[in-house]
């Protein structure tokens, strides 16, 4: 009995260390997404997609093989958590809701290419099988052989939204590895907009009114008013329940920056109350392509990319490998039948050379001018963006 004991206490601690880690890096997720936006608005002043959760993935694979403050600056910077067994273990309880096609498809894949006869150490190849990431030998020296390789991978995995990921230049003598994370999200709405989508005006951001295809609805919907931010939240469910799309609108048509300027707000979950909202909601699709390796350096990661970088955690020692690149390509598309996104993020290592309601009138969410969206599953960011022309 005591055994026995032991042994149900021992699961029990382990369950809640797994829940603990998971949370740890769904928190983290949300201070990243903030300051991932933050930084690609400040080149950025057009519509645009990103998927913090790609991101977050494949440089978690990295951070697995870097060492002392190579790994500790991107934990950081990533607001990980702050140990690898901790990663490991919110990743391990992350791929069942990230390979799911039952009520809605998400699909997460992870790739690492390989130089041929370049050997990596058995530390990493358990990591990797941790990502559940494939491993592929392939010679880079046959730049372009290689780049339509890695490509059609990408292009396959994402449905074929994603295209052209990595250029023939992108590769050479002197590359080693590439990582890839392919995210692809396709889910119908609990319930369709009406399908007689119409021409309606939408104020852009520079104050011009334009034509745009407008959805709208009347639904009973999670809805919240934010006094503080001078915006409302809409939560629109797709089937399931289990993944939301949030779309928040500055309750001014000028409001956008002023919403921006308060971000860390924008992706925390308000009070919702259940409201009949009578929405109108463009439809719109947005394809962005993000150098992460120039924003990363600005939030603070900047040894895996310099001379200080230690990957000896993959391969060779101190000093021999360092990050090349870091680039996202991403897609979405939202219209009266649901969504679908995805995103591919790659990053290259080479060799250092170089129910009862009551009646009342309907909540009212016009989204006719420039607004803020992101899809959460379990309050967890997989992608975000902004609109403030739905025609581009």
């Amino acid at each position: 009995m005591q055994t026995y004991l032991h042994l149900l206490l021992y699961c029990l601690t382990l369950a809640f260390a797994t829940e603990t880690s998971l949370q740890e890096f769904i928190s983290g997720n949300n201070l990243f997404t903030t300051s991932l936006y933050k930084q690609i608005i400040a080149e950025e002043h057009g519509n645009f997609l990103v998927s913090p959760l790609s991101a977050e993935i494949i440089l978690a694979l990295t951070q697995s093989g870097a060492k002392g403050a190579t790994a500790e600056e991107i934990r950081t910077t990533l607001h990980l958590p702050n140990s690898q067994e901790k990663i490991e273990s919110a990743i391990q309880t992350l791929q069942p809701l990230l390979n799911k096609t039952d009520l809605y498809t998400l699909q997460s894949a992870n790739k690492i290419y390989i130089q041929n006869n370049f050997e990596i150490k058995d530390e990493f190849k358990k990591s990797a099988t941790v990502f559940d990431s494939e491993l592929e030998n392939i010679d880079f020296v046959q730049n372009i052989a290689a780049a339509s390789t890695v490509n059609a991978w990408v292009e396959n995995r994402t449905n074929h939204k994603i295209k052209n990921l990595i250029q023939e230049d992108d590769l050479g003598a002197d590359t080693r590895a590439v990582l890839i994370n392919a995210l692809y999200f396709k889910a119908n709405w609990s319930r369709s907009f009406k399908t007689s989508t119409t021409k309606q005006g939408f104020y852009t951001a520079n104050g011009d009114k334009v034509e745009v295809d407008t959805m709208y609805d009347t639904a009973i919907q999670n809805y919240y008013e934010s006094q503080e931010l001078d915006a409302k939240f809409l939560e629109i469910l797709f089937k399931g329940g289990e993944v939301v799309l949030t779309v928040v609108l500055p309750k001014e048509r000028n409001g956008l920056s002023v919403l921006e300027a308060k971000l860390e707000k924008v992706f925390e979950a308000p009070a919702y109350t259940r409201e009949r909202v009578d929405i109108i909601l463009p439809k719109f699709k947005v394809e962005s392509t993000t150098d992460l390796k120039a924003i990363l350096e600005k939030l603070g990661v900047n040894k895996v990319f310099g001379g200080e970088a230690d990957l000896s955690g993959i391969a060779g020692n101190k000093g021999d490998l360092v990050v090349d690149k870091v680039r996202q390509k991403s897609f979405i598309d939202v219209n009266e039948r649901g969504v679908e996104a995805t995103a591919a993020t790659i990053l290259s290592i080479v060799f250092k050379s170089g129910s009862s309601f009551r009646h009342v009138a309907p909540k009212e969410f016009i989204a006719d001018h420039p607004f803020i969206f992101y899809i959460k599953l379990k309050e967890m960011v997989i992608f975000a963006g902004r609109v403030v022309d739905p025609r581009q």
